[in-house]
């Protein structure tokens, strides 16, 4: 479920997903966005534990940019996307998109920080893994 350099990974709308008001509670995008980063990562080749385990490495979120333009709600099926936006020493910042057809529900610009997995201190991402994001890796202005 990928194009050369952005990864789209489907999602249906639980009722768990919902607020009182029945549509997506907005944290619950963050989780949606989450899993079509950890999915990419899997579809290349890279489990979060092998990664611990043979590099040493984590990832977690450092930033995170969210604009919630429409609203989901129950058993919608929907789609999200993750592209690499920069990539820079010890960090990776994704862009994210959650639609519903070709209507965009929500955006979000997201920064992960690699992590030495003993120290918790910056260590750059195995070049590996960089690769294998693909070619849109820029520089990290701005990121």
């Amino acid at each position: 479920m990928t194009n050369e350099s952005i990864f789209l990974w489907p999602v249906r709308i639980y009722y768990e997903d919902t607020d009182s008001g029945g549509v997506v509670y907005y944290a619950n995008y963050l989780k949606f966005m989450e899993r079509a980063r950890t999915e990419w990562l899997r579809s290349l080749g890279f489990e979060q534990d092998t990664l611990i385990r043979d590099a040493a490495i984590i990832f977690a979120v450092r930033s995170v940019e969210v604009d919630y333009l429409r609203p989901a709600r129950f058993n919608e099926a929907l789609t999200v996307s993750a592209e690499v936006a920069a990539s820079g020493g010890a960090s990776i910042t994704f862009r994210q998109e959650v639609r519903r057809g070709d209507e965009v529900l929500c955006r979000g610009k997201v920064k992960i920080a690699s992590l030495d997995a003993q120290t918790l201190r910056p260590k750059p991402a195995p070049a590996e893994l960089l690769a294998a994001l693909g070619q849109n890796i820029t520089s990290p202005q701005g990121a």
